[in-house]
């Protein structure tokens, strides 16, 4: 999941070198990442939930990345209105895992056009800068006095075209990592759509969210009953580690040993606000 700077990384001394499909950068995995392969699927059933199993193992060398990695996904629908998703893998190799999902929302329905009113709450003090190309600078910086605070419920075009401000210039909108308060599975950001009332929470192990405004959808994609997915049609609330961690010494690792297993969780909950 996101990007590495460079296409690159070094593990014990040596390079690995992968595929510059961003850009100078490395994103989402490569030119055909976990999203654009067969994986073996079984459902299952238990009482109050219904699950998939996705699992793969991705051989040694693929994209660059070293290691046979053996990855499971499962994929739950509660009757509670929750759509769990757990992810495990290990390796074979010193190797980098950041698995995330990348859903687009929109909580007016999906040929309801933009997103911009959707009400956004981030549990975050603080979230990540960028350069020109989207890589983080590696400051911590804080979200106060900034369009990034999320603190509070703020509807997500009340400042994304704010004069001035050069990390959402970089991002045309929102494209950025947010380091999430706590540790441990717990609520890291709330969205509300006032015209119908939808609401969707996320809960995370992980130590980062990614939230993306849609800013590059162009009405290239069309969807369900010919809808075109326009320029902010949709969002992203991707739950993950921090981008180029593999670069950046000081972010919480993403490295996998051969003997430990790569285990998050990640729970979407949707419901109404009367």
């Amino acid at each position: 999941g996101n990007r590495i700077g460079k296409a690159r990384f070094d593990i014990d001394g040596t390079e690995y070198r992968l595929a510059a499909n961003n850009g100078p950068n490395h994103l989402h995995g490569g030119l055909k990442g976990f999203d654009k392969v067969v994986w073996q699927a079984a459902a299952s059933e238990r009482p109050g939930e219904r699950s998939v199993t996705f699992a793969r193992t991705s051989p040694d060398g693929e994209e660059g990345y070293p290691g046979n990695l053996t990855t499971k996904v499962v994929y739950t629908l509660t009757d509670r209105n929750e759509l769990v998703i757990e992810y495990e893998a290990t390796t074979d190799k010193p190797t980098h895992v950041n698995l995330t999902h990348h859903s687009y929302f929109n909580l007016a329905g999906h040929d309801a056009g933009d997103i911009l009113g959707h009400e956004l709450q981030i549990e975050a003090h603080r979230y990540t800068p960028v350069d020109e190309t989207l890589i983080p600078t590696g400051e911590l910086a804080q979200v106060e006095g900034t369009p990034f605070d999320f603190r509070e419920p703020t509807a997500i075009g009340a400042r994304i075209g704010q004069a001035g401000d050069q990390q959402l210039a970089y991002g045309k909108g929102y494209d950025h990592n947010w380091v999430t308060n706590g540790t441990g599975l717990r609520r890291v950001a709330r969205a509300y759509e006032p015209a119908s009332g939808r609401t969707l929470e996320v809960a995370t192990t992980e130590p980062g969210l990614q939230f993306y405004s849609g800013n590059f959808l162009d009405g290239t994609i069309t969807g369900k009953g010919g809808a075109v997915y326009a320029h902010r049609t949709g969002f992203c609330l991707e739950t993950q580690h921090f981008p180029d961690t593999p670069n950046q010494p000081a972010f919480p690792s993403t490295l996998l040993e051969p003997g430990e297993t790569y285990r998050t969780r990640t729970v979407y909950t949707f419901g109404v606000q009367r």
